[in-house]
């Protein structure tokens, strides 16, 4: 089983294919070519590719959850 952390989308370079992706301070570039996502999207990424787009409120319940649990 895999574990994915919701990361916000706050670039997107069109010409190369891909986005940079927001982990709580921790930034990534993902691979757009699966999904469209704009700046403010959050996405859950698998393997470096963007697979999905989830709704923001989801997305921040789940960061607290892990953010939680990372303290303890």
């Amino acid at each position: 089983m895999c574990l994915a952390i919701p990361g916000k989308v706050v670039s997107i370079d069109k010409e190369k294919g891909f986005a940079t992706v927001n982990y709580s301070g921790e930034q990534r570039k993902a691979s757009t070519q699966l999904v469209e996502v704009k700046p403010g999207d959050y996405v859950i990424v698998q393997a470096q590719f963007i697979i999905q787009k989830i709704p923001k409120k989801e997305a921040l319940e789940a960061i607290k959850v892990w953010q939680e649990n990372e303290k303890k």
